[in-house]
């Protein structure tokens, strides 16, 4: 396998192992800058003026918190890892966050800052850490959030997300959490 360096080449290769991946999500991050997180939070703040005024605070202290700790720890990893990952899962999850960044790079109020992040972490959660996209305790309308139970995630939304093609529900790794269906 050729050294791919960036997360789009990804839909390129055969086989991928986690501390390839690792590599490569670590080659991106180092690329982003404060001034891209400062970014990228501004389009979180300015993009969540129609979330439910009761529940925008809460959320944006969680993704905002969640995309300035996850971006820092992508840049510091240092824990070695092993194995191989499912190139294929791997693959639709890349074509599935490349094809949203895509398709929203024609929208009004673009961010590519947001997307660079997004993504990086999106990958990172899901297949290096083996944890769900949105951190135990992010909230949701209803007042559901992410859990973890010591054993498996689950997530309040999965289900009604899952065929969202501007959600990552779909290879995110926790399950539905069973009171919210």
């Amino acid at each position: 396998m050729s050294e791919i360096m960036e997360i789009r080449e990804i839909l390129n290769c055969d086989e991928i192992s986690r501390k390839h991946l690792l590599f490569i999500l670590k080659a991106e991050a180092r690329s982003v800058s404060i001034v891209d997180i400062m970014d990228a939070c501004l389009f979180m703040i300015k993009d969540s003026e129609f979330v439910q005024e009761n529940y925008r605070r809460e959320f944006l202290k969680s993704y905002t918190s969640a995309f300035i700790n996850r971006i820092k720890e992508v840049k510091e990893h240092q824990t070695d890892i092993n194995g191989s990952l499912d190139v294929k899962d791997v693959k639709e999850a890349v074509e599935l966050l490349t094809n949203q960044e895509d398709s929203s790079k024609e929208e009004e109020g673009f961010n590519s800052s947001f997307f660079r992040i997004y993504k990086i972490i999106s990958l990172y959660t899901t297949y290096i850490l083996d944890e769900p996209v949105h951190p135990v305790g992010t909230p949701f309308p209803g007042g559901f959030q992410v859990k973890y139970d010591g054993k498996k995630y689950s997530c309040p939304v999965k289900e009604r997300q899952k065929d969202n093609p501007g959600a990552v529900c779909g290879f995110c790794i926790a399950e539905q959490d069973p009171e919210t269906l």
